[in-house]
């Protein structure tokens, strides 16, 4: 039996991504009339975006840069006890931001630095979303009227961040924010190459990969939730017809046993549709782990993983330079 540490559970799920675009406009259409989502905020050089399952008022706030990549990812907590105790938590850590009194839809946050650079918030106090007239729904139980826009995406679902150290970032999430490790990557010389970390229930909300430049702290994917299967395809086929770039076709993963299709929004930014996967309802769960062999038989039906996926992320960089 592994030994599990004590759950706190001190983090409810992962909150809203700020996202950095060069293309700001471009983007913003991208996010709207393609993948759907509907704009709650703008702000200086900022778009506050919604899908159109997210109970609070935005999941994404997408702000004008000089490059792509992520500015902030933020966590909500179970409460404002949790929210402190973590604070706390991470201050003893030396990683530390500090406080900042809030943003649009939510109240005062902290904020740190992940072991490889990304910035990270925790906030509690929240917004809940209320729909105008012409997007209120019909169903109590839901936040938002379904508009059937573009791909339809529903919530955000999971980020993927680029690490120089999965594991160093992993031991952060695990023994600071109390996530509990769910699927990983081991190979053959011991190094986890790929760590896959969970709230709650949901099998993750976190992943640190191996960056495979000498870059830290940049991106490698943010996913949203669609409702079926089928939502892909039509996604793909819509993508086809308005000029998307696919970077990997619809197919199913063999880690967590999501189905995906993946794009790169105009900013550059890559962008994962996601569906299926599995809840995790055991107490004493245990990790799963995937080896080099395992890996090399490709994904869950046996298609490869295409290439661009082992070396693209935003910030785009020049290997050369950053060596």
């Amino acid at each position: 039996m592994v030994q599990q540490r004590e759950l706190d559970f001190d983090v409810a799920h992962l909150g809203h991504v700020e996202l950095l675009t060069p293309k700001f406009q471009e983007s913003v259409e991208f996010f709207t009339n393609i993948l759907g989502m509907e704009e709650v905020y703008r702000e200086n050089q900022s778009a506050y975006l919604r899908c159109w399952g997210d109970y609070e008022e935005y999941s994404i706030k997408l702000t004008e840069s000089n490059q792509a990549g992520v500015g902030h990812t933020a966590l909500r907590m179970m409460s404002p006890e949790a929210l402190e105790r973590k604070a706390k938590a991470i201050e003893a850590t030396g990683q530390g931001i500090g406080w900042i009194e809030g943003d649009k839809g939510h109240g005062k946050a902290y904020r740190y630095y992940g072991m490889d650079g990304h910035v990270m918030e925790l906030y509690y106090e929240s917004n809940k979303y209320k729909a105008p007239d012409h997007l209120k729904p019909t169903l109590k139980n839901q936040p938002q009227k379904f508009t059937g826009k573009g791909a339809e995406v529903k919530t955000l679902d999971h980020i993927n961040f680029l690490s120089s150290n999965p594991e160093r970032d992993g031991k952060f999430a695990e023994e600071v924010l109390g996530l509990r490790l769910s699927e990983q990557i081991v190979l053959d010389n011991g190094k986890k190459a790929a760590v896959w970390y969970r709230a709650t229930n949901k099998s993750y909300d976190i992943v640190y990969t191996q960056d495979h430049t000498p870059a830290n702290g940049r991106l490698h994917h943010i996913a949203f939730a669609v409702d079926t299967n089928e939502t892909i395809w039509r996604a793909a086929n819509f993508f086809v017809d308005h000029g998307v770039n696919i970077e990997f076709a619809p197919s199913k993963h063999a880690i967590n046993q999501t189905y995906f299709v993946y794009v790169i929004e105009p900013g550059g930014n890559r962008i994962e549709l996601c569906s299926g996967g599995y809840l995790i309802f055991a107490p004493d769960f245990e990790p799963i782990t995937w080896t080099e062999a395992d890996r090399k038989r490709g994904q869950a039906w046996g298609n490869k993983t295409v290439e661009t996926f082992h070396t693209y992320g935003t910030p785009v960089v020049d290997v050369e330079k950053v060596k």
